[in-house]
């Protein structure tokens, strides 16, 4: 079984190479895949990971998944709601969760964001994005339905550091208990 630093190097290899022109919408989207045992491994790794990057040369931005969910739901006008019906039944996840799941979908908050980010750095011929967090994404949506959505406008090297399993060439489990989505349109390295 590889380790992620092994996962990590050719994942590298991959960016540095490119992928098969095979496609004619190619866009540099890479997935580091790894088991959700390994989220913390993960995390201890990256500032090392960060590190090579910018020793490589890479003008690195890092889009925290969990930062922004923090930000949006944080200052969305609806908070004050939030914490009301909460404290009358603080039990009903079902409900909580479809609400802060609307928060983070209405007017597209957190792809915005993401937009954003990858499209400030786009004139950038060395900028790379890593995308972390994405465990924070369970349970409002996968990632998979933001990066559809944002088709067309990855500009630069955008990794996304995924916790799930690989079942295919092209088919993902997030948190490896998400049913298989294969719906994904970039290079997957490891899992």
């Amino acid at each position: 079984m590889p380790s992620l630093n092994t996962d990590f190097d050719e994942l590298l290899r991959r960016i540095q190479s490119g992928r098969e022109f095979s496609h004619a919408s190619f866009e540099p989207i890479y997935y580091l895949v790894f088991h959700p045992r390994e989220i913390l491994e993960v995390k201890q790794h990256m500032p090392a990971w960060l590190a090579r990057l910018k020793n490589a040369g890479w003008h690195v931005t890092t889009f925290s998944i969990a930062q922004h969910i923090e930000e949006i739901l944080h200052s969305s006008p609806m908070r004050k709601i939030w914490l009301a019906a909460d404290a009358k039944a603080p039990l009903n996840w079902e409900k909580t969760n479809k609400s802060l799941a609307n928060a983070l979908t209405g007017r597209d908050q957190l792809q915005a964001r993401l937009e954003e980010t990858i499209s400030a750095v786009k004139d950038d011929p060395n900028a790379i994005v890593l995308v972390t967090d994405l465990e924070a994404l369970h349970p409002y949506l996968r990632i998979g339905a933001i990066e559809a959505q944002l088709q067309g406008k990855f500009h630069v090297p955008t990794i996304f550091f995924y916790p799930g399993v690989r079942t295919g060439k092209t088919r993902l489990r997030f948190l490896g208990f998400y049913p298989e989505d294969g719906n994904y349109r970039s290079v997957h390295v490891g899992g």
